[in-house]
């Protein structure tokens, strides 16, 4: 019995041991159970940190955008990069919404750097993604996002491949999907902001392919939240774009504008000088402007223009250069090609012009020259002025024509220009400081009558003249005039030389008032019968005094000295009238006095364009010839138009 009970309370404790260890086992798996649930937990925050950690790296490089002036192509570049580097996702694509004559359509601007993406592209021979023309349809996911203005997402990749891309092969779409291990497609609307009164506009969409098979609220919201610091991004990339077009392009036609020609043909310069390979640059003119302006309008004179801006962009390569020079002048550079090519390239655009039919106007036809880097001249200087008087030598002949430049280079206006300063400066023939007189001969002295800049020197030699006894007049007046003379004279189809003439004239025929006292022309009472008769001499003085001993310009000298001679014979010195006063004098007063009325004097203020030109129409046959004033308004009333 004894024996019994012993064993009885050992099987009893035995029993509790058991119970315990269950007990402890029981609890070491909560534990290790808790540990991995902690494990978990960790992991799932890890995972969220690092994703946020992304995001704001994400978010970073656009607002880095934002403060900078990167052209829009850059920013959309960004952008899908960094969604593919910095969130994991597989590629990512930028599309943006088009129109043309045939509607809306979808472009893809920018895509990821997918080299699974790239790769399966590849294998089936699209190679680029971008020359693909998505039709917008009212069933495509893209256009229902924009319209939603919704985030949309779908497992579905292979209808939305196939709707995108059309007319692709079964096993294309299903080779593309599994390459990149796409299992979803997310469509992310983009707008911009197009007034500032925040109002938005339809930029495109983004496509993000991602990993997962379905999109989580999270991530959602991030891309929500993306897709505004998207939409700031590109409203200023937009706009740095849209003032950087301006700043190189012409408003009305959309050609390059002048200072844009000029920067690209100093470098092709340099190009063709290094490399020995010729270029060539056509001008060109437009024919009876004023004609049409005067029958049918201006507005019917900007088509014109611009239908020759059309003519040019559609017969232009894509490394020519065509540019409106001002009015209705035009220049196309062509790198590398020589004289033949270019006279083939001119007659080319001579005849699309003609053969435009324009509403009221019929057609329209232009004077076209054509001069060649290296073979005619290895100055761009001396280039533009071959091609310009080619144009100009077609336009005598007949217009509608195609000239090809002549080799021999005349004695051209800039070196008589220089070499007549240089003689008035350094020989005393006018008062002026020593330092000044020293100053001007050295920068006349420095520079080359065929040299780019020779031009830019003897304008900047005239506003120093002038300023010495007018400390009013104010730089670049000289430049302006010159330029609105040579126009005027063309629509008043001088000669070449005689257009030469008058640019020399325009630069010295007021020389003759430095030997006026400045108080008289900062005088704002009115001026005494002494102080005007003093003021009608210097006509005299600068023709017979100052200029008569340089010989290279005695036939510029009656230009000069007839300058205030009115129509009807009541101008001075010499009461001439009529076609006896030479047609380069009337110019120089017409345009002196529009410059006059225009600009503040001591006694006035200045007048409007607008008046100033009423005031020049009332002069028309007794100060001025009527139609030099006819030539002269709608030239001044359509550069003010532009």
């Amino acid at each position: 019995m004894r024996t019994i009970a012993i064993f009885s309370k050992l099987k009893g404790f035995f029993d509790k041991i058991q119970q315990v260890d269950a007990n402890i086992s029981s609890v070491g798996s909560d534990v290790y159970k808790r540990n991995l649930e902690l494990e978990h937990e960790i992991k799932e925050k890890t995972e969220e940190l690092n994703k946020a950690n992304n995001t704001l790296l994400t978010m970073n490089s656009i607002w880095d955008m934002m403060n900078s002036s990167e052209p829009l192509t850059n920013v959309l570049d960004s952008i899908v990069n960094s969604m593919q580097n910095q969130m994991g996702y597989i590629n990512t694509l930028v599309l943006t919404k088009e129109h043309d004559k045939d509607g809306d359509f979808f472009l893809v601007k920018s895509h990821a750097d997918s080299k699974m993406l790239s790769k399966a592209l590849q294998q089936n021979s699209l190679l680029n993604i971008k020359e693909f023309r998505i039709p917008w349809k009212d069933d495509l996911i893209l256009t229902q996002a924009l319209k939603e203005r919704t985030i949309k997402s779908t497992s579905d990749i292979e209808a939305v491949i196939h709707k995108i891309l059309e007319n692709l092969e079964y096993n294309f779409v299903q080779n593309i999907i599994h390459s990149t291990a796409s299992k979803s497609v997310i469509v992310v609307p983009i707008f911009r902001r197009k007034n500032e009164m925040q109002e938005k506009e339809e930029f495109g969409c983004m496509l993000v392919f991602s990993q997962s098979a379905a999109s989580t609220e999270n991530e959602i919201k991030f891309l929500t939240l993306f897709a505004n610091q998207i939409e700031l991004a590109i409203t200023i990339a937009g706009l740095f774009e849209e003032i950087r077009k301006q700043a190189v392009t012409d408003p009305l036609t959309g050609l390059y504008n002048r200072r844009y020609f000029e920067e690209n043909i100093n470098r092709e310069a340099e190009r063709a000088l290094r490399l020995g390979q010729p270029f060539s640059l056509i001008s060109l003119d437009l024919d009876h402007l004023k004609t049409i302006n005067d029958t049918f309008g201006h507005q019917y004179g900007d088509v014109a223009i611009k239908t020759i801006s059309n003519v040019l962009k559609k017969q232009a390569r894509s490394i020519d250069v065509p540019a409106r020079i001002g009015g209705e002048e035009f220049n196309v550079m062509l790198p590398g090609v020589d004289s033949y090519g270019a006279m083939i390239a001119a007659e080319r655009i001579r005849a699309a012009i003609e053969a435009t039919q324009l509403e009221k106007i019929g057609n329209v036809t232009a004077s076209i020259g054509v001069a060649t880097f290296l073979e005619h001249s290895k100055n761009v200087f001396d280039l533009t002025e071959l091609a310009d008087q080619a144009m100009y030598r077609a336009k005598i002949n007949g217009r509608n024509q195609v000239q090809m430049t002549q080799k021999q280079i005349e004695t051209n206006w800039q070196k008589v220009a220089v070499n007549a300063f240089l003689d008035i400066v350094s020989k005393q023939r006018v008062q002026i400081p020593p330092e000044l007189a020293g100053d001007i001969t050295a920068r006349l002295s420095a520079v080359s009558a065929y040299e780019k800049n020779a031009k830019e020197v003897i304008y900047s030699v005239v506003d120093i003249l002038t300023q010495s006894y007018n400390s009013t007049y104010q730089s670049g007046f000289t430049k302006s005039k010159l330029l609105l003379a040579v126009k005027l004279a063309k629509n008043m189809e001088m000669s070449k030389e005689e257009i030469d003439k008058l640019k020399i004239a325009v630069l010295l025929y007021d020389i003759g008032n430095i030997m006026i006292p400045e108080n008289i022309f900062k005088k704002e009472d009115s001026l005494t019968d002494d102080e005007k008769n003093l003021i009608r001499k210097h006509p005299v003085i600068a023709a017979r005094e100052i200029l008569s001993p340089i010989s290279s310009i005695q036939d510029v000298i009656p230009i000069i000295e007839k300058h205030h001679e009115n129509w009807d014979g009541s101008g001075y010195p010499g009461k001439v009238s009529g076609k006896d006063i030479p047609l380069g004098s009337q110019i120089i007063l017409l345009i002196d006095a529009y410059y006059a009325l225009t600009q503040d004097r001591p006694y006035r203020k200045a007048f409007s364009i607008d008046k100033a030109l009423e005031i020049i129409q009332q002069g028309a046959g007794t100060k001025w010839s009527k139609e030099l004033v006819d030539n002269f308004i709608p030239l001044i009333k359509h550069e003010d138009r532009e």
